[in-house]
C-alpha cells in the first residue's frame, strides 16, 4: 500500500542549520514518521541569512535527502514561480505549512490554493509560535493587517491548525477565532543517544560556564540575558552562539554586553552546526534562554539531553523544571530572579551539580519514551486525511 504524500512547505531545511526550530521540527518529523508518510519538502536553496545557495545542491528538482524528497527553490520571482509549479505538478494528499507569515512558503501557497492555481488539498498549518503574544508584538501592525486580510479573503477557511502545546492552541484561537480547528501535537525531539556526551566538571573556584544558543533576534531576548548577568556578583563565563538575524538588535545586544561587569566575561562565538550541538552543550554548566516565547524549544530539549540544566522564561511548554530538579522557568517580569538563580548555581557544590545533570539527562529521555507525542503527530495527519484512529489528540 502506498504511503500518503505530504507536501511540506518550510522556509529552510537540511543541510541548513541557522533557522533553528521549524527546520529541526520537520527533520525530526521525517525521521520518526517516514515509514508511514511520503514526505516531499519544498524549501529555500540557502540557509537563513545567507546570500549564496548551498554548495552542490540541485535546485528546482526533487532530490533525495534522507528518507524525504526535497525541492530547493531560488529566491525572487523565479523561486515564487517554482513554488507554485511544484505544488501544482506534484500529486499530493496533504499540504503542510510551517508558518502563517512566510511570504513564499505560507502566503503564496495559501493564495495560490484560494485562487485555484494549485489543487485544493487538505491543509495543515503549524504557526510555530508566531501567534504568541511576544511574537505578535514584533511588527504588530503589519502582522495584524495581514491576518485581517487573510481572514477576509478566506485564506484560512478550511485550514486545520497544529498547536505544539495547549498554550499555543489558546494563542491560535485568540488570533483565528474560537471555532478554528486546532489539533495539539507536540514537536518531536531528535532520537537521543542512551547516554549524554561526556562533561568535564567545573574546577573549584572557576567561573560558572553559561551559554546562549539561538538566533540573535528580539524573540530570543539575548539583551535580557545580558542585563540579568549584569546583576550577578559571581564569576561567570558567558558564551553566545547563533547567527545574527536583526542588525539593529545585534547592536543593542553589543551595547548591553559593554556594561556587563568585568567578572562576567562575554564571548561571541557565532553559528553552530547541528551535529556539533550535543557536544557543545555538554561543555557548559547552564543553558540560558530567556526567550519571549517558544512553541516547542528544540534547543531546550537538546540542552537537557546533554545533561545541561536550563534557565528559561515561563513562555515555553517546558514548565515545572524546578520541581523536576533540572532547571528553572521564570517570569520575564522578574529579571532579578534570573540573576539569583545564576548566583545559586555558581555556589552549588560539585556533587549537587552532577546530580542535577543526571536528572536533566534522564528527564528528557523519559519524556521521549512516552509514545503520546508520536501518536498525536501521526493522528494530526491521519485526521486531516480522514484516516484518524483511536488515540487522536485534539484540543
Amino acid at each position: 500500500m502506498s504511503r500518503p504524500v505530504i507536501l511540506v512547505a518550510v522556509g529552510h531545511y537540511l543541510p541548513g542549520f541557522r533557522a533553528g526550530g521549524a527546520l529541526r521540527s520537520i527533520a525530526n518529523l521525517v525521521d520518526h514518521l517516514a515509514d508511514e508518510f511520503d514526505f516531499r519538502i519544498l524549501t529555500s536553496d540557502r540557509d537563513l541569512g545567507e546570500d549564496r545557495a548551498y554548495a552542490g545542491v540541485v535546485t528546482e528538482r526533487w532530490v533525495p535527502v534522507g528518507p524525504a524528497l526535497v525541492h530547493y527553490t531560488p529566491p525572487g520571482k523565479q523561486g515564487a514561480g517554482a513554488i507554485v509549479r511544484a505544488i501544482r505538478d506534484l500529486p499530493h494528499d496533504l499540504l503542510y505549512l510551517n508558518s502563517a507569515f512566510s511570504p513564499r512558503f505560507a502566503i503564496l501557497p495559501l493564495a495560490a490554493r484560494r485562487l485555484g492555481l494549485v489543487p485544493r488539498r487538505p491543509t495543515v498549518l503549524a504557526p510555530r509560535g508566531e501567534f504568541a503574544g511576544g511574537a505578535l508584538a514584533i511588527k504588530a501592525f503589519k502582522k495584524r493587517g495581514y491576518l485581517a486580510a487573510a481572514r477576509l479573503g478566506g485564506l484560512f477557511g478550511d485550514v486545520r491548525w497544529q498547536a505544539s502545546s495547549p498554550f499555543e492552541a489558546e494563542d491560535i484561537r485568540a488570533v483565528i477565532g474560537a471555532r478554528a480547528g486546532v489539533a495539539t501535537a507536540s514537536d518531536l525531539t531528535a532520537r537521543l543517544a542512551d547516554r549524554p556526551p561526556a562533561h568535564a566538571p567545573r574546577a573549584p573556584g572557576a567561573p560558572l560556564r553559561v551559554l546562549f544558543l539561538g538566533r540573535i533576534s528580539p524573540m530570543k531576548n539575548l539583551d535580557f540575558a545580558l542585563r540579568a548577568l549584569a546583576r550577578v556578583r559571581s564569576a561567570v563565563a558567558f558564551d553566545i552562539y547563533g547567527p545574527p538575524e536583526d542588525e539593529a538588535y545585534r547592536l543593542q545586544c553589543l551595547q548591553a554586553a559593554a556594561v556587563v561587569p568585568a567578572h562576567v566575561s562575554v564571548r561571541w562565538q557565532g553559528p553552530v552546526r547541528q551535529e556539533e550541538v550535543d557536544a557543545l552543550m555538554a561543555r557548559y554548566d547552564l543553558f540560558f534562554l530567556p526567550s519571549r516565547g517558544e512553541n516547542f524549544g528544540h534547543v531546550i530539549a537538546e540542552s537537557l539531553a546533554a545533561g545541561t540544566p536550563v534557565l528559561i522564561s515561563d513562555t515555553t511548554p517546558w514548565r515545572g523544571l524546578a520541581a523536576a530538579g533540572v532547571g528553572d522557568d521564570l517570569p520575564l517580569s522578574d529579571p532579578a530572579a534570573f540573576a539569583a538563580r545564576i548566583e545559586a548555581l555558581a555556589a552549588e557544590p560539585a556533587e549537587a551539580a552532577l546530580a542535577r545533570r543526571a536528572r536533566a539527562a534522564a528527564h528528557v529521555r523519559q519524556a521521549q519514551r512516552q509514545a503520546g507525542d508520536l501518536m498525536a503527530n501521526r493522528n494530526l495527519f491521519r485526521a486531516a486525511l480522514g484516516r484518524a484512529v483511536a488515540g487522536a489528540v485534539a484540543s
